[in-house]
């Protein structure tokens, strides 16, 4: 029995343990429950809408993603949310929704070492507040004892991680628009190698004027504002720029054993993650760094092509982006008619959160099983077309899905998940 143990713990250590997922939430403009975002998948509902508040303001685009601010008075003392931008709270509401969902509550946490990795790339608004209240009132101390906790990237993971008293990992991961999905792969990475039993993953961005200005000011944004809910087109022919939008999504990740040892509801295991950079310009994306990302995920998570059943793009709609993205699932793939869509045809682009509010899109999809249509894919153009891209609901099962995510700098992460 000593001998089984021993190599049974060995083998262990060199294949490392396995990581689940066993809750999630999100705060989403497809809406602020899991069965409300799913019902929301399922019709094709879309979150954009036009800001008359950023028009007044000068942007060139108005359109936005559009969810309601939350009511957090009452729930925490004002102690704790005088700490808090926009998207912590955001990062709050889905994290406590996650736990819940995973059957962890306070006393669970307190017994336990839970680590946090969150992704959040910038926090605008705080600072613009506490420099706009400077240059005003020539007075620093006006700007409020929260400010400098608002106004650091590391906001969420520092607010979250006092609210919840966790007592693992705290960091807070910056990788432009792939940061939620890093946060995951990375937390996926510490559980394998037994570094943590738990770690609470997702991303957060903020929904104001104030995080999206710069954008808008080198037209990144679709100026398609007669028609807000047809704006967003990732892969058609006639896209012409990306939307803002934002929120948080969470995922609880759990190694296998532990879930079992706690009668956790297990949803899915995280198979692969997949990283690379593009090493070439700041903005513009290529070919090879995403394909790089594909290989290595799907490598990671030891399956064949066959297997894989789904994958959500990144596909912002943006026009360079989503050509080459779509060369690069093909350069892996090639005729294989594996469905593709980018559900950020309702969503707009959540930037720092799209990695995370993703992953829980498509574990939605695959756990009751249909793909939402690639909204406003009307024209495939030479790209695109060779690639299975539904503009209708898919009613379909699923077990296997690859979720991309790319950003500025050229980071690029691929997450490979299974349905459990």
């Amino acid at each position: 029995m000593r001998i089984f143990a021993y190599w049974n713990k060995r083998l262990k250590s060199l294949m490392g343990n396995r990581v689940v997922i066993t809750g999630m939430g999100i705060w989403s403009c497809l809406g602020t429950s899991l069965e409300e975002v799913c019902q929301s998948l399922y019709t094709g509902k879309s979150g954009i809408v036009l800001d008359p508040l950023r028009k007044e303001m000068g942007f060139r685009s108005g359109l936005t993603g559009q969810l309601p601010t939350p009511e957090l008075k009452g729930e925490l003392p004002r102690s704790q949310r005088v700490y808090m931008p926009q998207q912590a709270q955001y990062a709050y509401c889905a994290t406590r929704d996650a736990l819940r969902h995973a059957r962890i509550d306070q006393d669970w946490l307190d017994a336990h070492e839970v680590g946090i990795l969150y992704g959040n790339d910038s926090t605008a608004d705080a600072v613009f507040k506490s420099v706009s209240t400077i240059v005003q009132k020539k007075d620093t101390m006006l700007c409020g004892s929260g400010a400098i906790f608002q106004s650091m990237n590391s906001t969420v993971t520092m607010n979250l991680s006092v609210i919840f008293r966790l007592k693992g990992i705290n960091l807070t991961v910056s990788g432009a628009c792939a940061s939620g999905s890093h946060a995951i792969g990375l937390g996926a990475l510490l559980i394998r190698n037994g570094l943590q039993d738990m770690v609470v993953c997702g991303g957060a961005q903020e929904v104001n004027a104030a995080a999206t200005g710069s954008f808008d000011g080198i037209s990144a944004f679709s100026t398609r504002e007669d028609e807000p809910q047809r704006a967003s087109r990732p892969f058609d022919r006639d896209r012409d720029g990306l939307i803002p939008g934002g929120g948080a999504a969470t995922v609880i990740l759990e190694s296998y054993e532990s879930a079992v040892r706690r009668g956790a509801p297990i949803l899915a295991e995280v198979l692969g993650y997949g990283f690379s950079s593009n090493g070439e310009h700041i903005s513009t994306p290529n070919v090879d760094g995403p394909r790089r990302a594909l290989e290595m995920s799907l490598r990671h998570a030891g399956i064949d092509l066959g297997e894989l059943g789904y994958i959500n793009a990144h596909a912002t709609s943006t026009q360079v982006g989503d050509t080459n993205e779509a060369k690069a699932i093909y350069s892996i793939i090639g005729d294989r008619r594996i469905p593709v869509t980018s559900t950020k045809g309702q969503t707009g682009h959540e930037m720092w959160m799209a990695g995370a509010s993703e992953i829980v899109y498509s574990m939605l999809m695959m756990k009751h099983g249909f793909i939402a249509r690639n909204l406003n894919f009307e024209h495939p153009d030479e790209d695109s077309a060779r690639l299975l891209i539904p503009a209708e609901r898919l009613d379909v099962h699923f077990d296997t899905f690859l979720s991309n995510s790319f950003g500025f700098g050229g980071t690029n992460s691929s997450l490979v998940i299974r349905n459990l």
